[in-house]
């Protein structure tokens, strides 16, 4: 399976960032791309750095307009589409929603972001209702896709709810780097934390993990922090959590990535740790905090 990650720099002009992502996805088709991921929010700079009722603005229902442009985008170039929206549900109900759309154009499923941060610089729970779709993965043409985003990368009790759905990869669309004040030890910590969680999701549940960061600077607007440095360092991990592929941490990337599909039942044969769950003694997984 050849899988693009379009790793790219946001900005504030929404029509070019649109226009640059259905060129990185043009070119993705023409070098093979089955299955094409981008980043989160992708559409808009990552505008909860600050808590601003005029950015429910930039919010869109389903379907709408990014329906139609990336629905056409799959379409015309025969590939399954990982896309990702800031949804308008109702008036005043708004979920960070993930879009996926098959080669035919259409929808073939979405995901609401279930776990929702509220951190300095990451305001996200003033904007995003939590995810009520559950962690059912997303049936396509090229296969199920266990499709999630961003903060939902660090947990994981959703990671394996995927994959004992079916799910044949882990997919996270990504908004994350670091704050100005962070140090290099803090932004290495930061960063290797992160990468390491995701490969102990491919190694714990035998599957591939896709994650494809945005990368720049982007400004707080209020003035109150110094902005973002999104990391990129997009990856693929391997179902042992071998790296298959990493982007730079600086620079916008198209990366097309072969993955092995087969290679999943070959790991779970040697280390099958479904097998050897132990269901019946983990009923406290489901406590705030056990003691």
């Amino acid at each position: 399976m050849k899988v693009a990650l379009v790793q790219l720099h946001i900005t504030s002009d929404i029509e070019d960032n649109k226009r640059r992502l259905a060129s990185n996805i043009r070119e993705a088709s023409a070098k093979g791309a089955e299955i094409v991921v981008l980043s989160e929010l992708h559409n808009t700079p990552y505008f909860c750095q600050t808590e601003d009722v005029d950015n429910f603005d930039l919010a869109e229902e389903i379907p709408g307009p990014s329906t139609v442009f990336y629905g056409e985008l799959a379409k015309s170039n025969n590939i399954v589409l990982v896309t990702s929206i800031f949804e308008k549900r109702a008036v005043g109900l708004y979920h960070n929603t993930a879009i996926v759309y098959d080669v035919d154009g259409e929808v073939a499923g979405t995901y609401r972001k279930m776990h929702i941060p509220d951190d300095p610089a990451y305001y996200e729970k003033f904007y995003f209702t939590p995810g009520d779709l559950g962690f059912e993965p997303i049936q396509t043409s090229k296969g199920s896709l266990g499709l999630m985003v961003c903060w939902d990368q660090w947990y994981p009790e959703a990671a394996r709810l995927m994959a004992l759905a079916g799910a044949e990869m882990l997919i996270y669309p990504t908004a994350i780097g670091w704050e100005s004040t962070d140090t290099q030890d803090e932004k290495d910590r930061q960063h290797g934390a992160w990468e390491t969680v995701q490969r102990g999701h491919a190694v714990a549940n035998g599957l591939p993990v896709i994650t494809v960061n945005r990368v720049g600077y982007e400004p707080d607007p209020s003035g109150v922090t110094g902005g973002i440095q999104f990391w990129g360092g997009s990856f693929v991990a391997g179902p042992q959590g071998e790296i298959l592929h990493k982007s730079s941490f600086t620079e916008e990337e198209l990366a097309i990535v072969d993955v092995d599909m087969k290679r999943s039942e070959d790991v779970r044969r040697i280390w099958p740790f479904l097998r050897d769950r132990r269901i019946d003694a983990y009923e406290d997984v489901l406590l705030r905090f056990r003691k």
